[in-house]
């Protein structure tokens, strides 16, 4: 089951984290603080009608982007978390 976390001023709707995501998060040395950050002030991309890609660089971290993915429904559900993501351009 999803706990929730803080609401999201960004998309009006609360946050919710999966196991999965938790367990991510202990891995790869990212907090909720900055999960939060990530979601409130990363960039985004599109994946789907409701999936989205949320990055960020953050200059105190040695890998390069973090980045989440989420699907927005009546919460924003974090999926996973990763770093050292690379952004694939779209192509015409």
């Amino acid at each position: 089951m999803s706990q929730i976390i803080p609401y999201s001023q960004r998309f009006g709707r609360n946050i919710r984290l999966t196991h999965h995501v938790r367990d991510r998060m202990k891995k790869r040395g990212v907090s909720e603080a900055m999960l939060m950050d990530l979601i409130e002030t990363g960039e985004l991309r599109r994946a789907s009608t409701s999936d989205f890609w949320i990055f960020k660089h953050y200059s105190d971290r040695k890998d390069n982007l973090v980045c989440t993915a989420v699907l927005l429904a009546q919460a924003v559900i974090v999926k996973t978390v990763m770093v050292d993501w690379r952004l694939e351009e779209d192509t015409p």
